[in-house]
């Protein structure tokens, strides 16, 4: 029942942080130590619950994803944003499988997460302070494949825990001209496959683990997070709608500090697990 207690914080955890720019797995590699959650099944846990925010992306996007599945045999505007969407996930893709288990093993712990919140943090608040387009797309389907493939690249930063994947792909998408609002969408969108695509890759590699307390955790632990991560897409379009990124900027640098802190005094800078 512990257990169980502590995967639905996790999933809370996951849900609330998935979407906003301040990276939910830098957030559960601190709230895992913190709560000693089981070390056997914190990894497989950490990115499986990640299929909560698929679905709430699927259900709050789901008018328009129906829209998009009549109309896409005569709607090239739907091709053409479903193929930047692919051309995106590539870099990561790729990076992520050929390298999964050498980056897990060199990048997760505490130091390597407070660090990259906060340089992650001052990029954000730089951006912000910098002149800003004034006549930015307010449809992702309008970019270029250059500027899809440049997103992409800017999702490959996410690989380092802390650095935040919807962070990277939206100031990827301001970068290259995608309004705030765009870009938060177009990340969400890229949040199907990526996130889909690591959940089922370690869940397949980890069947070893499947016992049936495990399944009710990681059931408990995806459902809450689907919830929370919800209520933050839903929060999160609307506060960027007439709000700047710098809030999330200065909290990323205060929580990272908190984090170097704690990792310094604790002992727990190296390697978790």
């Amino acid at each position: 029942m512990e257990d169980l207690l502590k995967a639905i914080i996790l999933g809370v955890v996951e849900g609330l942080t998935e979407f906003l720019p301040i990276s939910s797995t830098g957030h559960l590699i601190l709230a895992t130590e913190w709560l000693n959650f089981p070390e056997s099944i914190s990894g497989l846990f950490e990115i499986f619950i990640q299929l909560g925010a698929v679905f709430a992306v699927l259900w709050y996007y789901r008018a328009e994803l129906l829209r998009q599945a009549r109309t896409v045999h005569t709607d090239p505007a739907v091709r053409r944003l479903w193929l930047w969407v692919i051309i995106a996930c590539v870099p990561a893709g790729v990076i992520g499988v050929l390298f999964r288990d050498e980056l897990k093993a060199a990048l997760f712990n505490p130091t390597v997460v407070a660090v990259s919140l906060i340089v992650g943090g001052v990029i954000f608040i730089w951006y912000e302070r910098r002149p800003q387009p004034e006549n930015p797309l307010t449809d992702p389907s309008l970019l270029t494949w250059r500027q899809a493939a440049l997103i992409g690249v800017a999702q490959l930063a996410a690989l380092v825990p802390g650095v935040s994947r919807s962070g990277a792909t939206i100031l990827g998408g301001m970068s290259v001209g995608l309004s705030r609002t765009a870009a938060a969408s177009f990340s969400f969108l890229l949040a199907l496959p990526v996130l889909g695509g690591a959940s089922a890759i370690e869940l397949l590699t980890s069947l070893d683990q499947l016992t049936p307390d495990v399944l009710v955790m990681l059931l408990a632990g995806t459902i809450v997070s689907a919830i929370f991560a919800f209520l933050a897409v839903s929060w999160l379009l609307r506060y960027i709608s007439r709000n700047s990124f710098t809030p999330f900027g200065w909290y990323r640098i205060i929580l990272g500090v908190v984090v170097l802190i704690w990792a310094a005094t604790s002992g727990s800078g190296g390697q978790i697990g």
